[in-house]
């Protein structure tokens, strides 16, 4: 272990004595001081990978201590010792940003604890994980192998990016290698599972998943038969990893009562799933029987310039005669202009808004260096579009969805 320096801080360090031998036989090294002046002097002079403070001490106290020292260097954890369980003095503490809150009397075995969990976290959580996956990939394998039905390479889908998000912060490189040589043979498998499955599903709706021409139908119209309004949004190219990253954002504003899945139809392109999604119907049907608002690849012009009138026709067909309207979002003005507007949409019972961002940066990542600098792997991809969504009009729009009672 490298030498670990630890500056404690309490005005009755001698009693501390046994808890300091402790630490010391452990390869800790412990500078000590018996006040906040003397703490903030060492603060300054030297290097601490860590602080235990006490709160209560003669002269300047222990919050005011922790405020100078944030100041110093405000990436050090700091531990908060306290005799006092009064919830002002946590509230304060915890509002500065420490790293840990014990109560006295304190142990050897806690204080050993706290030290793990804040210099050692990243690593041994690395360690435990690693070692998790590693047990859990041959089940992965063998379920692969086994896997012959649309829900068990759903279930096998979820699995892998659930392991590839725990291990993103791995320091073994061999081991997320495993993961993406496992990824690689699942997308060969769950391909040969398609070719083998998909026409018989085309054929027969009872033995197929849920796809994109379902969707609607199935997922949004019960919702639209309960009592309050709905705000249906769709994500183009949204990957389930990339939701993954920041769902939590969400869940601030809606918890997530069921999360399920669908299977796209093929071509997975705009103007067949998309367009399929809000007219209901399988390309050859948009085709037969809405040929003016069908485009081909061979035909001229945007591919998906009707899916309102699409939307309009399969709500007309479903005897829904509901207020509703439909909003695709291109670019930052347009999803500020609608956040703004918000309030004056909110009592359609259904309102749809498109966000194009994803698909635009999956396009842009192929295409421009910066962007495939920026989302160069399937981590930094993920970041991208969390960093994104926390800081899009769309986070605002949920918001204010919520707020306005919306399903």
């Amino acid at each position: 272990m490298n030498e670990i320096k630890i500056l404690w801080v309490d005005d009755e360090i001698d009693l501390l004595k046994p808890h300091i031998l402790f630490l010391e036989k452990k390869g800790y090294t412990v500078i000590t001081a018996t006040n906040g002046r003397d703490a903030i002097d060492l603060f300054e002079e030297d290097n601490f990978d860590i602080v235990f403070l006490d709160e209560n001490m003669p002269g300047i106290t222990g919050l005011e201590t922790l405020a100078e020292l944030k100041e110093i260097k405000f990436t050090t954890p700091i531990i908060m010792i306290t005799k006092s369980e009064e919830e002002y003095i946590m509230d304060e503490a915890i509002g500065s940003k420490i790293a840990d809150y014990l109560i006295k009397p304190v142990n050897p075995n806690q204080i050993l604890l706290s030290l793990k969990k804040n210099l050692n976290h990243s690593r041994l959580v690395s360690e435990k994980t690693t070692l998790d996956y590693q047990k859990e990939f041959r089940n992965i394998a063998m379920d692969m192998m086994q896997a012959n039905s649309h829900q068990a390479w759903a279930d096998v889908y979820k699995r892998l990016i659930y392991w590839e998000m725990q291990l993103e912060n791995t320091e073994d490189p061999n081991i997320t290698g495993i993961l993406e040589q496992q990824k690689e043979e699942a997308n060969i498998q769950f391909g040969k599972f398609i070719e083998k499955n998909y026409e018989t599903w085309m054929r027969d709706e009872e033995e197929a998943p849920l796809f994109s021409h379902k969707l609607f139908v199935r997922k949004v119209v019960p919702e639209l038969k309960g009592e309050e309004n709905v705000l249906f949004v769709v994500i183009d190219n949204l990957r389930y990893d990339q939701w993954k990253a920041f769902e939590s954002s969400v869940t601030i504003y809606f918890k997530t009562e069921s999360e399920d899945y669908y299977y796209s139809i093929l071509p997975t392109a705009t103007q067949y799933a998309r367009n399929a999604i809000f007219s209901g119907l399988t390309p050859l049907q948009m085709e037969q029987q809405l040929p003016q608002y069908w485009k081909n690849d061979t035909d001229e012009g945007g591919k998906n310039l009707f899916e309102a009138e699409f939307l309009d026709d399969q709500l007309r067909r479903l005897r829904l005669n509901i207020k509703h309207e439909y909003h695709k979002i291109t670019n930052l003005k347009d999803g500020k202009k609608f956040s703004e507007n918000f309030k004056t949409m909110k009592d359609n019972k259904l309102l749809v808004l498109v966000y194009n961002f994803v698909d635009m940066i999956s396009h842009a990542k192929t295409e421009m260096e910066v962007i495939k600098e920026l989302a160069s792997t399937d981590k930094a991809y993920r970041s991208l579009t969390q960093s994104w969504f926390k800081n899009s009009p769309l986070i605002e729009i949920i918001q204010q969805a919520q707020l306005a009672g919306l399903n």
